[in-house]
Parts: C-alpha cells; structure tokens; sequence
C-alpha cells in the first residue's frame, strides 16, 4: 500500500492556554509527537495556536509577540531531525504591522510564514482590531533567531504539494487555496478557529468537503479547541480531513485533552480526479513563489479503507435515496423515447434473471406513467437448452402479478435446425451453441417488435458490458437499453428496494424474491441432473463484486495494475485471497479490451452514476487497444 500515492495527514487541536506561549508549544509538540507515531507526514495545528486565538488586547503586548517568536524557535528545533511538514499559527510582526500566520516547520526550520488574508470583523470576531489583513506581499522578515519568507506560497515536496490558508480564507466567496490548487497544490492546510454555535459544524463540514470537491484536493482543517477563553465563545477543536468532497476523519469535539484527526489521503487519486475537466482552465493569478521542502518520510500505518462496493451505498437511507433517483432517471428516460417515437408498446425478453426482472419494472412503472395499459408491456419468454423450471415458473408468476401480456416462443426447435443447417453437433457445448441461441433469441424479439410496432428493450447490465458478458448482435444489442449504467451489484440492491418501496401485490414481491434467489446464469447450457442451473457466470467471469470494485477504480482514478490489487486486498481482507483477486484482475483487464468492440456499437441507454461505458460520451477507446501493459503489470504482482 506504501507505494501507490498516499499521504497519512493529521488535523491536530492541543489543549492551549491563553497567552502562555510556552506551555502552549509543550503542548504542540506533545500532539505533534503523537501525530508522528501514528505516521503523519504533514500536520497542521490551529490558528494562533502558540498564543492562544482568544488573546484580545493582549496581542498588542511585545512580551506576548516575543514569547510567541521563543515558542516558535523552539517548536522550530524539535522538529530537527524530522522530514514531516508541520504548520502552527501565531502572531506575527512584519512590515511594521501585526498579521495573523501560520508558520511552516520542518528538519528544525522555519520554511515560512503564510499570513491570512480576509479577517473576520463582525458580530463576535474583531480581528481587524489587532492584525493586518495580507495584501500580497512576498519578503523576508526577521523572526526567531533568522530570516523567513512572508507571504503566500506552496510548499513542494515531491509529488506532494502544500498550501495554506486561515479560518476566514475559506468562507471567503474567493478563497486563496482556489489560486494555490491551480497552481499545484494538492493539499490544503486550514488552520483555524471557528467558534461553535447550534449546526455550525454541519455547515463547517459542509463548507470543508465541497472546498475539497471544486479543488480535488485533499483539504486538512484543524479548528481551536476548548482552552481557548470561554468568556464569550466556545471553541470545540473541530477538526477534519477531506478528499474530493467526502470527509475522510473527524476528530471529536469538546475533548478536555485535545482532539485529532488522521487519515490517508490518494494523491494518485485526486491527479486523476484533475486531469480532466475543466479544474486547470480557471485563471490562476500571479504565480506563486514555492519553496522546496525535504523528501517526507515514507508514509507509514496507512489505515486507508475501501469499500468492497463502491456502487453500494452502505447507509440504507442513502441507498435507498439512490435506488430511488435510478429508477426514476430509468423509467424517465424511457418515456422521453417512447414519446419521441410514438411508439405504443414495449417489448423485452424475460428469463426470470435479475437484469430483465429489473427492466421490466421500469417498463411496467414507466407504463403507468404514460397512461398505457399495462398490457402494452410485452414480456417475451423464450425457453432454450438451459432454461430450468424455475426461472420458467418465475417469469409466469412476475407476468401475470404485473398484469403485463406475456408469449411463450420455444427456440429449441429453431435452434437445432440452425445448428444442422451450419454443421455443428448439438453435443458440443460450445460458444457457438450458446449463442445460437442467444442471437435465435434476439432475432424473435427485433422481428415481432416491428411487428408489433413496439421499442425493444435491452436488459444487459454495466458489469456485463465492462467485461463483454454479451453475445455480439445478441443480447448486446437493443433499441433501448434501459440498464447500460447500472453496476450488477447494484441491479440487486435495486430489486430489492423496488419490492420494499414501491405498492406491488404481493404476488409480485414473492416472484422478486424468488429473482432474487436465482443464480446468475445465461441459461444457456443444459441444466444439471436435478433440473438446476448448471451454468453459474460467476464460476466462469470471477466474482462481480470485485469485478465492480475493478471497474470503479479503473475507470474513475486510471489506478495502475498493482494499486487495484493492493486496494482490493485491502478492501476484500479476509474473504478473497490476494492469488484470487490477481487472477480476477487478469480477466478483468484481458476482458475488458478484448471486448471493447462490443461496447463501440452499444444502442442508446441512460447514463445513471459516475461511471459509463457510453462510446459517444464517457467511454472512448480503440477497440483494437493493446492490453499487454496492463496484463504485464498485473502478472508481476506477487
């Protein structure tokens, strides 16, 4: 995991007492300390840490500013010998006026001393009162024993680069961490000191994460904390780590010994995140000077986790929110073709799997929305060499709980007279047996959707495509394919929320549950001794849970071979070997090109999440693209 572009990073609010400067950098560097145990390559502390925010008048105390300079030198020396980036706030004298800084420490220097630039100055702030606002001055000043950059700048060391900005900056409508991201920061510290009141720390969060999401960046926010004066205010210590819109920690508030919070930031994930888009086509101002700071440690702990299901919502209330927007976009969408083609029926096949079961509700719910009779709705049945009794009974049940019209057409028949007509020994159960049967299938359904002067719907799912799971001019092909952007991980999620939500008989929910107990098959090979499946995709592809997990990262991040392996270990620990998800990985990548024809002729489907595989919009490749480089990388993983 060390080796794929993390950075463990800290928020850090110590426990301070107001103008006692050296107590509070023993403090610090107490927290520091712990911050460094636990791997911390870059740390941030508070805003007028060294001081104490709550000073007031007092900071126009030369004994309060020279002890705060003594404490800095200090702090500055015990981090001698150490490679980690460390940023406290405390006041500064500069161009003969006081600014509010945040001082940037590393191997026992002063790197440099960023001044905040928008002080708050109504209802309980006053800061104006005691500090200059930065105007954009780039200098040297004295300070602790030597000279010091003051100014606004980025901090480079190697593939990480650092801003800083203070409280205020970041609730201004142009923060300076939009210039610094621009201009490379990866990583924004905030130290600051934002007083509690009822919900502020919902709309801190809030402000904090979507900081993070306009700026794909990581976003590390280190609030004051409870020894600050409480003569008007309280301060909690709020502290929290962002990542391109998503809070990845949060220290807890009202800590009597401080508060923390540590997480793993993915710097490979965010350079992906800004590749593309429009993040670099921003003005980005007059440059700013950059320091070049000394290597960081190598990162260490990296507690990173990740979800096995990144489609998946684990909150059940957000799941179902989600479940319920799909559905919607679904059954929107295919209204907007049906009224554009006037067309006056739907048809799809039914096979009693989850993929068509899930079509068919979105026809059936799109029907009532347009007014039609449910019998307008046409499910196709087409019992094959694999059909098995029970999903034949199941499509029965799920046709007349839903008062949908349903035909039977048998295609064995049809199939054993083509496999003569070509040659082929009905005995060998090859590919060109099962898709004898797929395209027979197809063939039916395109000729009685002329015929019935109806749109023929696709039922094929996103994990289908990515791995090319389809029959070429099959089942791969449609006039509308309702399920093109929705992950099979999520198909059954979407089932299930479709039975507890929506107002079906109960007929209906018995025959989706039944849906939801069938295996996933094609249905395409014989059936077992017993009369059950005997042809299990997942026995064949791998498991589509990791498959998900593949394709997510894969197509949102361009993570390498070697990082979706590790990060798959990690997310999958105990319930699918490391020699398993490499051999799922290798059929992920060689499926996923070899099959990229079959996606560049894709008919028209809604886009539904993040991800799409669309050749006229998300996904553009050559069909003919090379996988030897991934495959290579992936086979050298040990």
């Amino acid at each position: 995991m060390t080796n794929n572009g993390y950075l463990r990073v800290a928020a850090i609010s110590p426990r301070v007492t107001v103008a006692n400067p050296a107590e509070n950098a023993a403090e610090a560097w107490v927290a520091a300390q712990q911050a460094l145990a636990a791997g911390a390559q870059v740390l941030a502390l508070p805003e007028l840490c060294l001081s104490g925010y709550t000073c007031g008048d007092l900071f126009a105390q030369s004994a309060l500013l020279d002890a705060c300079e003594d404490a800095l030198r200090t702090l500055a020396g015990q981090t001698k010998g150490i490679a980690a980036l460390v940023a406290v706030g405390l006041p500064v004298r500069a161009l003969g006026r006081l600014y509010n800084c945040a001082a940037v420490l590393q191997n026992g220097k002063i790197l440099g001393l960023v001044p905040k630039q928008y002080l708050p100055n109504t209802r309980e702030y006053y800061e104006k009162r005691w500090f200059a606002p930065y105007a954009g001055e780039q200098t040297m000043v004295p300070i602790a024993g030597g000279e010091t950059p003051f100014g606004r700048r980025l901090f480079a060391c190697g593939a990480c680069t650092v801003g800083v900005e203070l409280c205020e900056d970041l609730w201004a409508p142009a923060p300076p961490s939009t210039q610094m991201a621009l201009q490379g920061a990866n990583v924004i510290l905030n130290l600051s000191a934002s007083d509690e009141e009822v919900a502020k720390q919902e709309y801190r969060r809030a402000l904090v994460a979507q900081q993070s999401a306009r700026l794909r960046c990581g976003y590390v926010y280190a609030g004051a904390g409870v020894g600050e004066s409480s003569t008007d205010l309280l301060f909690s210590g709020a502290c929290f780590v962002a990542e391109n819109g998503r809070v990845l920690a949060e220290g807890p508030r009202f800590a009597q010994t401080g508060a923390a919070a540590h997480a793993c930031l993915d710097l490979e994930l965010l350079a992906a995140e800004r590749r593309f888009g429009s993040f670099f086509e921003a003005p980005k101002g007059d440059p700013l000077p950059v320091t070049v700071c000394a290597p960081l440690p190598s990162p260490q702990h990296i507690t990173r986790g990740y979800d096995p299901r990144p489609f998946v919502p684990q909150n059940e209330n957000l799941r179902a929110q989600r479940c319920r927007e799909i559905f919607d976009i679904q059954t929107t969408a295919l209204a907007k073709r049906l009224l554009h083609t006037k067309l006056r029926a739907v048809i799809l096949g039914l096979s009693g799997g989850l993929d068509s079961t899930l079509a068919l509700l979105v026809a059936v719910r799109c029907a009532d929305l347009l007014g039609w009779r449910r019998e307008q709705v046409l499910g196709i049945t087409m019992p094959g060499f694999g059909t098995t009794r029970r999903t034949r009974a199941t499509v029965d049940d799920l046709a007349a709980s839903l008062d949908i019209t349903l035909w039977e057409i048998d295609i064995k028949p049809a199939c054993a007279l083509h496999l003569q007509d070509i040659g082929h020994d009905p005995n060998e159960l090859d590919v060109t047996y099962e898709n004898a049967q797929a395209r027979e299938r197809t063939q039916i359904l395109m000729d009685l959707a002329n015929q019935e002067q109806a749109l023929l719907l696709g039922t094929g799912d996103l994990s289908e495509l990515a791995l090319g799971w389809c029959t070429y001019n099959a089942d791969h092909m449609s006039m509308y394919n309702i399920n093109c952007g929705v992950p099979k991980t999520l198909v059954r999620h979407l089932v299930e929320f479709l039975i507890a939500s929506e107002e079906w008989n109960t007929d209906v929910g018995a025959a989706l549950r039944r849906v939801l107990e069938t295996p996933i098959s094609p249905e395409l090979l014989p059936p077992d001794a017993q009369g059950d499946i005997a042809q299990k995709t997942e026995d064949v592809v791998g498991s589509y849970e990791v498959h998900d997990f593949y394709l997510y990262h894969f197509f949102r991040f361009g993570f390498a071979p070697q990082k979706l392996h590790a990060i798959a270990c990690r997310a999958f620990e105990g319930t699918h070997t490391p020699a398993q998800l490499k051999a799922w990985l290798l059929v992920f990548l060689r499926r996923f090109f070899a099959q990229q024809f079959k996606r560049s002729c894709l008919p028209d489907g809604p886009k539904v999440g993040s991800v799409s595989l669309s050749p006229r919009g998300d996904w553009r490749m050559p069909s003919d693209a090379a996988a030897a480089l991934w495959v290579a990388q992936a086979e050298e993983i040990v």
